[in-house]
C-alpha cells in the first residue's frame, strides 16, 4: 500500500502552508526538476487530501516565491532555483529603539506600495487569504502571545497579492521579526483589556482589507501608510 501523504489538520498550521512546504521540499531535493510540470490539481487533491482551493493557494505561493511559473491551460512548471540573495536582516541586528523605528519607516515605503498593487492585481483567492488572516488577527485578544505571527501573516498575504514576487520575498526574508512590538506593548495593544487600542488596530487592518477588496489602489496605499504610521506612534507612546 502506498504511503499516505495526507496533510495533518491537527498541526495548527495552514494546509496551504503545509502543501507549499511539501512541494518545495520535492523541488529543492530535485525530485521535480526545472522545466518539469507540477502534478495536476486533481492528483495533488487526491494525494494530500485537500481541497482545490488549498492546492491553488499553494501553487500561487510557489509562484510568488519564484519556484514555479504558471501558464494558462498548460499548468505550472518548475523554474531553475534562484540564486541566493545577499539581503538579510537578522533579529540580532535590530538592537536599539532607533532601529525599531527605522524598520517601521522602511516598511511604510515598501508595504504601502505593496498594498496598492494588491488592490490592482489581487485574485479572488488571494483576497480570501487576506480575509482569513484578518479574521485570525481579530481573535488575538484571546491569545496575545500569537499576535506577532498573526500580524505578520496578514501583511505577508497582502505582499503575495501584489503578484510581484520581490515584495513577498522581502517580507519572507524579514519574517515575523519585522513586527517588533515588545511583549508589554503586545499585551497593551492586542488584549481585550485595552479595548480602545485593540479596536483601533483592528479597524486599521480592516481599512486596508476593504480598500484591497474594493480594488482602490490609492485608498489601499493610504490605509497601509496610516496603519504603519500609527504603529510607529504607538511604539513611541509612553
Amino acid at each position: 500500500m502506498p504511503p499516505d501523504h495526507r496533510l495533518d489538520r491537527d498541526t495548527g498550521r495552514g494546509l496551504a502552508h503545509e502543501l507549499v512546504e511539501r512541494l518545495k521540499a520535492r523541488i529543492l531535493a530535485g525530485e521535480i526538476q526545472p522545466g518539469q510540470k507540477l502534478p495536476t490539481e486533481s492528483s495533488l487533491i487526491q494525494e494530500f487530501g485537500v481541497s482545490r482551493t488549498v492546492v491553488r493557494e499553494a501553487v500561487s505561493r510557489l509562484q510568488a516565491a519564484g519556484l514555479v511559473e504558471t501558464f494558462q491551460g498548460r499548468g505550472s512548471f518548475v523554474l531553475a532555483l534562484p540564486a541566493s540573495t545577499a539581503f538579510s536582516v537578522e533579529a540580532s541586528q535590530v538592537r536599539t529603539h532607533r532601529d525599531v523605528l527605522d524598520m517601521i519607516d522602511f516598511r511604510i515605503g515598501v508595504e504601502s506600495e505593496a498594498a496598492g498593487l494588491a488592490a490592482e492585481r489581487r485574485t479572488d483567492l488571494q483576497l480570501k487569504a487576506i480575509e482569513r488572516a484578518l479574521v485570525d488577527l481579530g481573535r488575538i485578544g484571546e491569545q496575545p502571545s500569537h499576535a506577532v505571527e498573526a500580524d505578520f501573516e496578514f501583511h505577508l498575504k497582502i505582499a503575495l497579492a501584489a503578484n510581484n514576487r520581490f515584495y513577498a520575498d522581502l517580507l519572507t526574508s524579514l519574517g515575523p521579526m519585522m513586527i517588533m512590538l515588545p511583549r508589554t506593548r503586545l499585551e497593551h495593544v492586542y488584549t481585550v483589556s485595552d479595548a480602545t487600542h485593540f479596536t483601533r488596530v483592528t479597524l486599521e487592518h480592516e481599512n486596508v482589507y476593504r480598500a484591497i477588496a474594493g480594488q482602490d489602489a490609492a485608498a489601499a496605499r493610504a490605509a497601509m501608510r496610516l496603519h504603519l504610521s500609527n504603529s510607529r506612534a504607538r511604539l513611541q507612546a509612553p
